[in-house]
């Protein structure tokens, strides 16, 4: 213990920090514009990222008509917000049946030192084979999650896994036209996202 907090409250805290520094980077946020989770009003254009997947091909974020975007950031030895986010996209995906091919649920690794492409692939697709996991250079992993208002720290104490990442936790969508259109903090039921993506599709 340290100041009356045990290392995973701090942990927990700092986590909670980086969800509030990104929704405050979005500025105006709301639960209006007809989504279940948190509509970004104006909806945001965001750049596109291009990352190098496993085999060699290239994943980029470009818009793609009719694809809305689903995007978490997170990394492989994240012991409870990244499993348990997977596995709700996995929840999402079932509920949504056939429209589901449609979506692109992509999870971006903070912690690109550990987490080469391939490792990053392995992790989402063993949630859903159609789960795209990308892992990017120093310049690109910092160029996306400043455009996303993501933030991340590695934490100073060693565990059994090496080392923690405290780093924001809520899940992106973007429209077809490349737009931020809402974020679902965690914690928000899977089921809204399955709403939004619905209406969207």
């Amino acid at each position: 213990m340290r100041g009356g907090l045990s290392a995973r409250s701090r942990r927990i805290a700092r986590r909670l920090l980086a969800t509030g520094i990104g929704a405050l980077l979005f500025g105006a946020c709301d639960m209006g514009g007809g989504f279940k989770g948190m509509a970004i009003d104006p909806a945001r254009d965001m750049p596109t990222f291009e990352f190098t997947q496993a085999s060699g091909a290239p994943y980029r974020t470009v818009p793609e008509a009719n694809r809305p975007m689903v995007l978490f950031f997170g990394y492989t030895h994240c012991p409870d917000v990244c499993p348990t986010t997977l596995a709700d996209w996995k929840r999402v995906k079932a509920q949504l049946g056939a429209k589901a091919d449609r979506v692109r649920f992509v999870f971006v690794s903070v912690d690109p030192d550990r987490d080469t492409p391939a490792v990053a692939e392995r992790y989402a697709k063993q949630y859903d084979a159609s789960f795209v996991g990308v892992s990017g250079d120093g310049p690109t992993t910092a160029g996306i999650m400043e455009a996303f208002g993501v933030a991340s720290a590695r934490e100073d104490a060693p565990t059994a896994n090496g080392y923690m990442v405290s780093h924001s936790s809520q899940v992106f969508l973007v429209n077809d036209q490349g737009r931020l259109v809402a974020l679902y903090p965690f914690g928000t039921s899977w089921e809204a996202l399955a709403a939004d993506l619905d209406r969207l599709l």
